[in-house]
Parts: C-alpha cells; sequence; structure tokens
C-alpha cells in the first residue's frame, strides 16, 4: 500500500490562499474511498480539516474551515485538493491527507487509514 504524498504547503502571509494536493496510487487512491485532510499545530492535537467522498459529491468541513477552504478530487489523476482561502495565522500547521475506510468521509481520524508525511503551511500575520 502506497502512501499519499502531499504537495503545495508554504510560507503564506495572512489572507492569502494556497492549495494542497494529495497524490497517491494504487489501492490508496482507489476511487472507491474518501479522502481526508487533517492538520496539526505545534502543540496542538491533530484535528479534522475536510473530506471528500469517493465520487466528489459530497464534503464535510470543520466549522472553522466553512467558505474558506475547499477540497475536491480528481480521480483520474488520483489526486485531491485542498484549496485554502482568506488564511490567518491560526492555519498554521502541518496538513495531512488520508484515505478513508469508507466511502463517505468523516471528521474521526479512526476512519482513515493510509496517511502521507503532511505538508507544511505557514500564515504569517
Amino acid at each position: 500500500q502506497v502512501q499519499p504524498v502531499e504537495s503545495g504547503g508554504g510560507l503564506v502571509q495572512a489572507g492569502g490562499s494556497v492549495r494542497l494536493s494529495c497524490v497517491a496510487s494504487g489501492r490508496t487512491f482507489s476511487s472507491s474511498y474518501a479522502m481526508g485532510w487533517f492538520r496539526q499545530a505545534p502543540g496542538l492535537e491533530r484535528e479534522f480539516v475536510a473530506a471528500v467522498s469517493w465520487s466528489g459529491s459530497f464534503t464535510i468541513y470543520a466549522d472553522s474551515m466553512k467558505g474558506r477552504f475547499t477540497t475536491s478530487r480528481d480521480n483520474a489523476k488520483n489526486t485531491v485538493y485542498l484549496q485554502m482561502n482568506s488564511l490567518k495565522p491560526e492555519d498554521t500547521a502541518v496538513y495531512y491527507c488520508a484515505r478513508g475506510k469508507y466511502g463517505s468521509g468523516t471528521a474521526h481520524e479512526y476512519d482513515y487509514d493510509s496517511w502521507g508525511q503532511g505538508t507544511q503551511v505557514t500564515v504569517s500575520s
């Protein structure tokens, strides 16, 4: 099983935008499974950000991300995206993508198995 690989992180000013990508192959990115995004800030526990269903038709978001973040997927490219707009310093974290165990995404880490190594996003004030 191949791990997902995130990319697109970096340093951005508050109010700016970043698009993260998550590429996986084989069964890791089977179009039968949801894909999720989580993040972990220094000193804090990992938290749910967003998830997209196997088809891309359904998405869910953490309350603090609604209206600012958008997740989508391109199954033909084995890629999931997280578009982050109106970024705030408190969005600074390592962002992870993970493959869900089911077709619909959830906000619970235990509903995800294969995890990427993460990509750092730093938002300066």
